[in-house]
């Protein structure tokens, strides 16, 4: 396949209201640059291991002691060699404890441009939860929490989150200052 641009959106499973990013990538970057790319715009802190899944296929980052024997080196496969169409979606896991489920749709294929140098969020919805934070139930109790200071453990998960943690906060011009050191 020629070198294309891929517009792709990214949902966070099991959160409601959506927490998501829209952003361009080239077709041909390996699945673990496609996972640093994640992990900027969705506001993770990357400690944990991760995986793709294309339709049965899995893909991650090398580990000596991965049971499963069938699993594509994400440091080699290139994102054009499984995802090839509009309209595929396939699903991105990030923290095994915590279990995040991403979406990740191909919305469009757009003709390569040679002046874009490095990955772009055009759009998103919503802070990414905090790291560590327990999944989408810990995610949920941490938001109940922080709305009821008379809560018992308000001041711990206050101080734990940080003073200024806004779970509606999506800042589009730092995702994109962050992405320009990402290059091609």
């Amino acid at each position: 396949m020629e070198e294309a641009i891929y517009q792709l959106k990214i949902t966070l499973k099991d959160i409601s209201p959506s927490i998501w990013r829209r952003f361009l990538v080239k077709n041909n970057i390996t699945f673990h640059h496609l996972h640093t790319i994640i992990q900027d715009i969705m506001g993770w802190e990357n400690y944990h291991l991760y995986e793709f899944k294309v339709n049965e296929v899995y893909i991650s980052a090398p580990n000596p002691d991965e049971f499963r024997k069938n699993i594509l080196n994400s440091q080699r496969k290139r994102l054009n060699t499984l995802i090839t169409e509009e309209g595929q979606r396939f699903l991105y896991a990030y923290d095994f404890g915590d279990d995040w489920i991403h979406q990740i749709l191909v919305e469009k294929i757009l003709p390569y441009d040679e002046k874009l140098k490095h990955p772009v969020c055009l759009k998103g919805k919503r802070a990414c939860p905090l790291e560590d934070c327990g999944g989408s139930m810990g995610h949920v109790h941490l938001l109940e929490v922080l709305k009821n200071p008379e809560h018992k453990e308000y001041e711990d998960i206050k101080e734990w989150a940080g003073e200024d943690y806004d779970p509606e906060y999506f800042n589009l011009d730092y995702i994109n200052r962050m992405l320009k050191n990402i290059r091609w």
